[in-house]
């Protein structure tokens, strides 16, 4: 497959809110799913040809040398721009080896993807919590396959995916979902949110962490708007969104304060966790303070 250089793999995060993550970890350029919501694409990450995948040149000799270095251990979150199980991980390794590293220098990992290859490597995650918090996460925005497959059209089905968070759970680790974006007209009901919910619950998983809108910036905007012509012909989305949004980034969806609502009865009658700071909380108990180790 292509590759692009690279100087460093992990970048250090300015705070850990966002899952507990101290450090980001980014394996490939691009994405290949052909989610036609996905906010990566936008101008602003200057990923040119965005859909292909490029694997990032010696990351692993990269990731191998920057763990060494460090003289404190801490969770490094991967996922956030680039699917760490895109369809060439299943001949490239590139994650799975990673993981290994991540394992013998014992730091954390929180994973989130799309894609039901995740389950291949639950024995390193489960290695890895020895020692480590382990938060594996799935991309879940309807639990309709159909829906799925016209906004999402290159990844697991949603059934897959909550089939891979149940066989994870099972295994004992910690999953959860990221309930986003919600589409404004389109994955914004009552009855889609109560419908994550009630089968994250079926599936095991510890946690959802949810936002009802989506965002739409330069480049990402654009594809968007064509993406709803050409696969909701005649349904008028393009011109409800124009409508109603204009130029906004923020697309909230006009349901989001009774979405809200709902997502939180669901969850709090299930024993399903949503506040951040209870989410990473939960999925680092036991583990104390992450540890000083010198290499």
């Amino acid at each position: 497959m292509k590759t692009v250089p690279a100087k460093t793999i992990l970048q250090k995060n300015k705070t850990s809110d966002w899952f507990g993550n101290d450090y980001n970890m980014n394996l490939y350029r691009g994405c290949c799913h052909g989610c036609i919501y996905c906010d990566s694409r936008s101008e602003c990450y200057h990923v040119e040809d965005f859909d292909t995948v490029h694997a990032k040149e010696n990351a692993l000799t990269i990731l191998r040398d920057e763990l060494r270095r460090k003289i404190r251990s801490g969770i490094i979150g991967t996922g956030a721009m680039s699917d760490p199980y895109n369809p060439f991980e299943a001949q490239e390794l590139l994650t799975r080896h990673a993981l290994e590293l991540i394992n013998a220098f014992e730091f954390g990992v929180t994973v989130i993807t799309k894609s039901d290859l995740i389950t291949r490597d639950i024995d390193v995650y489960k290695d890895i919590s020895e020692h480590s918090p382990v938060l594996c996460k799935m991309t879940v925005t309807t639990t309709d396959d159909s829906l799925a497959a016209l906004i999402e059209p290159n990844v697991s089905l949603p059934s897959e995916r909550f089939e891979a968070l149940a066989k994870m759970a099972e295994n004992g680790l910690f999953t959860g979902i990221t309930l986003m974006p919600t589409l404004p007209f389109i994955t914004d009901s009552a009855e889609n949110i109560k419908s994550i919910v009630k089968t994250a619950h079926q599936c095991g998983v510890r946690c959802i962490y949810p936002w009802f809108g989506v965002t739409l910036r330069m480049n990402q905007r654009e594809h968007f708007l064509c993406e709803l012509d050409k696969r909701f012909p005649e349904s008028g989305l393009r011109q409800r969104y124009e409508s109603f949004y204009g130029n906004r980034y923020k697309c909230t969806s006009p349901n989001s304060r009774e979405l809200w609502r709902i997502f939180t009865e669901e969850c709090e009658k299930f024993g399903i966790i949503y506040n951040m700071k209870s989410i990473i909380s939960a999925y680092k108990m036991g583990y104390g303070d992450m540890q000083m180790k010198f290499f």
